[in-house]
């Protein structure tokens, strides 16, 4: 059964457009997916004070963490499916003015309910233009310069962490965190701008049509690709979600520092990033492997070593490496998986992370109410190692021999 439908109208093939023209539309699609990532976890450097603005518990504050992701997870394949005729571009404009107007609404909201309406626009474009912008590359610039554009797309996920997020906590100290989603709003009107100006006409030449997504359940990959994802993601936001209560609690650090803490994580996640996207091509189980573990060995360490303020920014810097090499290793294993669908694979990858980090939220905010930050850690840790075993039982198998790999490769 044919899984693709491929329109009559081409786009410009990347070779025939300037280099500069190419770089500046890859940097659009970055600056895009970088106000989707810092306007889904701006709530992590606010989350006391928004909750305090509407008399709500962290752990229910958390729900701002886990609307976007549960409705991305739902959005993916429905709207990249439903539109899956319309030129790209104007999707991921239209994305980027529905995150705008999100943005704006938090500002305003006069109750919490409207914060949370605010989270369902962003959940749904984070859905959209992830689904379409994460594997992007190949039509905006040559293939030789594919895994470098990718790399500079997945860029985003660990700048949102080292300037976004500290950049809008900062502000939100200084003028209340309405100002800060508001600075959002008007910073994600001028990415749009640059979006519609440098991205050419990009019309759809494979609309992904839901059965493909059934189609790659049945690939062992592919549900190797989804444990892992499952796990290491769950780890992940499971924790990063409640890092702020843990500092202010466990190592009893002000503002101040809070925001040098998470300046100093996302610094290390830009490493991290380029470290993943420059080992996952080729060996995409030992780079998963290692992002994994380094996040395991932080969580797990920081309610013992993290009681100090050094202690808890070098196991931040740790962190931080291991993450930001985390969304460049798990889309590379998706890619791997339907070579052939690359759009397909994009939205699994998408609906997976994106479903993953809302129940890590909502976990790890159900266990923080109930018990402590540390505890947050330890379990959040322990779903890291788990997803060390899963990359380890990949290896046992070798499913990826199917697709090309020389043995011992990896």
């Amino acid at each position: 059964m044919s899984t693709t439908t491929t329109t009559s109208v081409p786009s410009p093939a990347p070779s025939e457009r300037p280099d500069s023209t190419s770089w500046l539309a890859v940097i659009s699609v970055m600056l895009g997916i970088f106000s989707i990532v810092t306007t889904e976890i701006l709530p992590i450097g606010l989350l006391t004070s928004i909750g305090s603005s509407f008399t709500v518990s962290d752990g229910m504050a958390g729900l701002m963490m886990t609307m976007p992701g549960f409705l991305a997870a739902v959005a993916a394949p429905l709207v990249t499916a439903a539109t899956g005729r319309v030129d790209r571009r104007v999707m991921l404009g239209a994305f980027v003015l529905l995150l705008a107007l999100a943005d704006f609404l938090a500002a305003a909201a006069s109750n919490y309910w409207l914060v949370l309406v605010s989270r369902v626009m962003v959940g749904i474009t984070i859905g959209g233009f992830w689904s379409i912008g994460a594997g992007l590359a190949g039509r905006l610039v040559p293939a030789r310069s594919v895994g470098r554009a990718t790399s500079v797309i997945f860029s985003a996920v660990p700048l949102g962490s080292v300037l976004g997020v500290p950049l809008g906590t900062f502000i939100g100290d200084a003028a209340g965190w309405r100002t800060a989603f508001l600075v959002m709003g008007g910073f994600t009107l001028a990415v749009l701008a640059l979006l519609l100006l440098v991205v050419p006409p990009l019309p759809s030449d494979r609309a992904t049509r839901l059965d493909a997504l059934g189609g790659m359940f049945r690939r062992v990959d592919t549900r190797f690709a989804l444990a892992m994802t499952f796990l290491v993601v769950l780890a992940h936001f499971g924790t990063y979600t409640y890092v702020t209560p843990f500092l202010e609690q466990v190592t009893q650090v002000g503002p101040g520092l809070i925001t040098v803490c998470l300046l100093v994580y996302g610094a290390a996640g830009i490493a991290g990033n380029f470290l993943g996207g420059s080992t996952a091509g080729r060996h995409p189980r030992a780079a998963f492997a290692a992002a994994a573990a380094l996040i395991a060995g932080a969580t797990l360490l920081l309610p013992v070593l993290g009681r100090s303020a050094v202690g808890a920014v070098a196991l931040l810097i740790v962190w931080g490496v291991g993450y930001g090499a985390v969304p460049v290793c798990t889309q590379t294993w998706f890619a791997k998986a339907a070579p052939d669908s690359p759009e397909a694979s994009s939205v699994l990858f998408t609906a997976s992370f994106q479903a993953t980090i809302s129940i890590g939220a909502l976990v790890g905010g159900a266990v923080l109410d109930r018990s402590s930050p540390s505890t947050v850690m330890v379990l959040g840790g322990s779903a890291a190692v788990l997803s060390v075993l899963v990359a380890g039982a990949h290896r046992a198998g070798r499913p990826l021999g199917a697709i090309g790999r020389r043995p011992g490769r990896d």
